[in-house]
């Protein structure tokens, strides 16, 4: 099926792909589709509901029917449209949704049951009986869910992320494209053009146009070239913009090796962050369908991409070739196709007395209005004032008008504006700040026009810029009428099984929407949802205008009083691979290793993920078979005599400038610019919902000095905190904040004999009090001491710079070894703190007040974030969950995520009261020790309160007590 002499493919480098199994041959330059038709293949798919014979419907990325898995690198990927896959030596792609073959589809027996799963069949027929559900409903709608499958293995294969920033970022390549991009690259401004084609030109590749008096292609080419010569451009094709966000950032998608090899070794694709001062939305049009019976055989495509088979890839869809529509364009289709030498059966036209002058049949005021043959087409029926006729035809070509690509302006909710003229939706403008809608995504459809408004809008994004621009003289163009009279569905015949298709991708037909429309769903969104129409891979780029157009005239309302559905991104389908490009594996959780890393391992700690970090668990000792006897021993050795512990990866935030001490005061609930230098008070912190967010212990430096200290879970969580308050609120403030974490190594030192130690290490007693800070110098290296206790017992922090932190570990574990004490670990440090009633996020776990954990009181007179919010009906009061601790009355073993019930009640939902966050067995007090959040519960200390975990079987009868179990007075720690 080539054309000799067509085509903008190398037919110089041949490639040998396979699809379903059999080789065949195509050129670089093709993709999987037009390499298919060239091999007389038109049946690629079938369709999701009915499992319909489907072929190959438009020549882009709106692709809804032929849509394919690829085999290459390893992998398998589900879904990829043929129109965009580039065929490559060695190519493996196979149909989707089909079995045993695509040809013999078992499944196509849906279609004879068409009308028992008419729209909204599974509302109305899984609701009974009731008990199906789990065990016959659900397992079936799982397994048919979905067109192409993964494979079940991991992705194995590269991707990228990566950044870019520019003036202008023109979107699309086209006539309107290259003319924007030229004009501001000629100004001096910074320039990406990206273009979802592998090849740039848009429509221009597809047309036998001329510009300047010659062919368009050789115009494409000079400015291509120039552009690629100038230092301020940046040409990306094969690229998708794929959504615009927030502060001129857009998100693109490109594909870097899906066109190459397995043996090229490049990433699969590469999702970038583009920031643009301005951008130009230049993505052209989509030509629509026009609904018919049996509209949705394979040979059936759309007139636009006919002439891209014909015109770009040297592809005949067809040997007799029939052209249906409503507008002048199907007319430019039917004499491209006669340049070609293709047959062309008949020209139908929708509108009545058109012009019939032309080397080929044409039909006036005539609609197709049905088709036959069943895996491929072979007969169309027209229907003319005359009567109907039946036309031998093995390929139709339908054009419904062309709808502009607006998506992009929608996506930060914009909603388009309807045009009579152009029978479809416009962008409004402004919907997106800083992007400008031009050419045919515009509703300009002629060349000229096109040229004229991609200059325009250079010249105003420039403008807004700051840079100054003449316009240049514009290339003579042709500008072609459109002549649109709207035709979005032809009537049917009547037959029992005749059906007119809107949605190719999920077997919507005109009847559905109308059933819905009947059935009260008459607004879009519950339409779209009932009817599944334009979801999944269409995405409404190919059947939302028509759809709209039959939901309108079956409600009695106009278009623009019936709306469009949401246009959200992506544009087009992005991996999450892509997305989130080197997340996986240690990509994901990168392992962040202490600076004690390899000594605690040396002494064979096993190592477990604390937030990103990998922390001691505990440290065993020869003799001791489980974990819990080493745990046991540290929690002693800490209580009696000295205990060593890396606290490296408690956040650490550098605060400072003359507003410091006032932006803590609106952070934290409790005031800390009375706080005097050299001290350190612990903080309370809430979000704007007045829900705790975190705490930990600030310390102040100097006078506008501060160093915060968060939990190792919400480090990150606390700066990204801090950065929105001061953005939002204080932007003006003499303030600067900064992230220290890893520039410091730091280590508690805690027990009876933690200041002897301390005055071994630093050569010399240190009087510090309590809550105290200070700098001093260890072996000659400055650093900083705090005495700060998170065990209860006497203990300070010693933190110096990273650098030195392994060397000062090893020496305060010799020094505390000769003592009689040693290093603890996790499992320790989780024993001390529960003894002490210590909260970590197990307690502040995102649904918890100042209020519940005991702290009302900290919320001072002053002003903070996250004040009123806390004081909402519901956030305070005896029915909350408030903090407590709980003692079994016998000696068993309690678990977090237990619940409580009153003794006696049955374990229910309607009787819970309460649940378990934190669970150790406390060798200081010789029992199981629990922190609970219990209804009302510090009204109902000594009360008996009964634990139950039906998952491990433990159901045990506790005492409600203070959740603070050791040392309530706090002399030990003030020593």
């Amino acid at each position: 099926m080539r054309i000799d002499g067509k085509g903008l493919i190398d037919r110089g480098s041949p490639v040998r792909f396979r699809f379903d199994g059999v080789e065949y041959d195509g050129f670089r330059g093709d993709t999987l589709a037009s390499a298919l038709l060239a091999n007389g293949v038109k049946l690629v798919g079938r369709s999701f509901k009915y499992h319909r014979p489907r072929g190959v419907l438009t020549a882009g990325s709106e692709e809804p029917n032929a849509l394919v898995e690829v085999i290459e690198r390893g992998q398998q990927t589900p879904n990829v449209r043929a129109t965009v896959q580039e065929v490559y030596d060695g190519l493996q792609a196979r149909s989707q949704n089909r079995w045993p073959s695509l040809k013999y589809d078992l499944l196509a027996v849906n279609d004879l049951a068409a009308p028992f799963l008419s729209a909204g069949f599974y509302y109305k027929t899984f609701m009974w009986p009731r008990s199906f559900w789990e065990k016959l409903y659900e397992p079936m709608i799982r397994r048919a869910a979905g067109l192409g499958r993964l494979s079940g293995r991991h992705d194995q294969a590269v991707y990228e992320k990566a950044f870019a920033f520019c003036d202008l970022l023109v979107i699309g390549a086209g006539p309107t494209g290259l003319q924007a991009a030229l004009t501001a690259a000629r100004a001096g401004a910074d320039v990406i053009l990206a273009d979802e084609d592998a090849r740039m030109g848009g429509r221009l590749l597809s047309e036998l146009e001329a510009i300047d008096g010659s062919p368009a292609l050789e115009w494409v080419a000079a400015v291509l070239a120039e552009l690629a010569a100038l230092p301020n451009v940046r040409l990306m094709p094969r690229t998708t913009v794929t959504g615009a966000y927030d502060g001129g950032t857009y998100g693109a998608l490109e594909r870097v090796g899906l066109h190459l090899p397995e043996a090229a070794d490049r990433p699969r694709e590469c999702f970038w962050r583009i920031v643009a001062g301005q951008a130009v939305l230049a993505a052209g049009a989509l030509e629509r369908p026009i609904a018919f019976e049996d509209n949705d055989r394979p040979g059936i495509l759309l007139a636009s991409a006919v002439r891209s088979y014909v015109n770009r890839y040297g592809v005949a869809p067809g040997s007799r070739v029939a052209v249906f529509g409503n507008n002048d364009d199907a007319r430019r289709t039917a004499r491209d196709l006669m340049a070609a030498g293709i047959r062309v059966a008949a020209l139908i036209d929708s509108r009545a007395g058109v012009s019939t002058d032309e080397d080929f049949p044409v039909y006036a005021g005539a609609v197709v209005s049905g088709t036959r043959g069943r895996l491929a087409l072979d007969e169309i029926t027209v229907q003319h004032a005359n009567g109907t006729v039946q036309i031998a035809a093995d390929c139709l070509a339908i054009s419904g008008g062309w709808n502009p690509t607006l998506h992009l302006t929608c996506h930060m909710n914009g909603r388009p504006i309807w045009n009579d003229d152009l029978a479809s939706f416009v962008p409004s403008r402004g919907a997106v700040p800083g992007l400008t809608a031009a050419g045919a995504a515009n509703g300009a459809f002629g060349t000229a026009a096109c040229l004229a408004e991609g200059q325009a809008a250079a010249l105003a994004a420039l403008q807004a810029l700051g840079r100054v621009a003449k316009p240049a003289p514009l290339p003579v163009a042709e500008d072609f009428g459109y002549g649109l009279q709207p035709l979005w569905a032809v009537p049917g015949s009547g037959k029992a099984h005749g059906r007119a298709w809107l949605d190719f991708a999920n077997d919507v037909t005109v009847k559905d929407v109308k059933l819905a429309a009947v059935e009260n769903y008459a607004s879009v969104e519950h339409m779209k949802r009932y009817t599944t129409q334009g979801m999944a891979p269409d995405q409404g780029k190919n059947s939302n205008i028509g759809a709209l157009a039959v939901l309108a005239d079956a409600t009695g309302r106009g278009i623009p009083e019936t709306g469009t559905t949401t246009y959200r991104p992506p544009f087009v389908p992005v991996p999450i691979a892509a997305m989130g490009a080197g997340g996986r594996g240690k990509g994901f959780a990168p392992q962040r290793l202490m600076t004690s890393h390899s000594a605690s391992v040396a002494l064979g700690a096993p190592m477990i993920e604390a937030g990103l970090w990998y922390r001691p668990s505990y440290f065993p000792r020869p003799g001791e078979a489980t974990w819990r006897e080493a745990c046991d021993r540290e929690v002693r050795m800490v209580r009696q005599v000295v205990g060593v512990c890396d606290v490296s990866t408690l956040g650490k935030i550098d605060i400072q400038g003359a507003d410091a001490a006032r932006f803590l005061d609106l952070v934290y609930t409790n005031t800390f610019s009375s706080l005097p230098v050299g001290r350190v008070r612990y903080g309370l912190m809430l979000r704007e919902d007045g829900h705790v967010l975190d705490d930990g212990t600030t310390a102040r430096l100097g006078d506008s000095h501060f160093l915060m200290t968060t939990t190792t879970a919400a480090a990150g969580l606390v700066m990204r905190h801090l950065d929105f308050i001061q953005q939002a609120f204080c932007a003006d403030w003499d303030l600067r904040t900064i992230s220290v974490t890893e520039s410091w190594a730091q280590f508690a030192i805690a027990g009876p004999k933690a200041r002897d130690l301390l005055a071994a290490v630093m050569d010399g007693p240190v009087v510090l009090p309590f809550m105290g800070c200070m700098d001093v110098q260890e072996q000659g290296v400055a650093a900083r001491l705090f005495r700060i206790s998170f065990s209860g017992e006497e203990g300070y922090e010693i933190a110096v710079p990273a650098r030195y932190g392994e060397a000062l570990f090893r020496d305060l574990l010799a020094r505390a070894e000769v003592m009689g004490g040693g290093p603890y670990g996790m499992e320790a440090l989780n024993v001390l703190r529960i003894e002490k009633g210590f909260i970590t996020h197990a307690e502040i776990h995102g649904r918890t007040t100042a209020f519940d954990i005991g702290m009302e009181k900290m919320v001072a007179a002053k002003d903070c974030i996250g004040k009123a919010a806390a004081r909402r009906p519901g956030l305070v009061g005896p029915a909350r969950e408030q903090l407590v601790g709980l003692k079994p009355l016998a000696d068993a073993p309690l678990t977090a995520g237990a619940h409580l019930y009153a003794p006696g009640a049955a374990a229910s939902r309607d009787n819970d009261q309460g649940y378990v966050t934190s669970v150790c067995y406390s060798p200081t007090l010789e029992s199981w020790l629990a922190l609970a959040f219990l209804k009302d519960g510090r009204a109902r200390l000594g009360e008996s309160i009964r634990l139950v975990d039906p998952l491990r079987q433990i159901d045990v009868i506790c005492t409600v007590c203070d959740p603070v179990f050791h040392d309530k007075e706090g002399k030990k720690l003030r020593a």
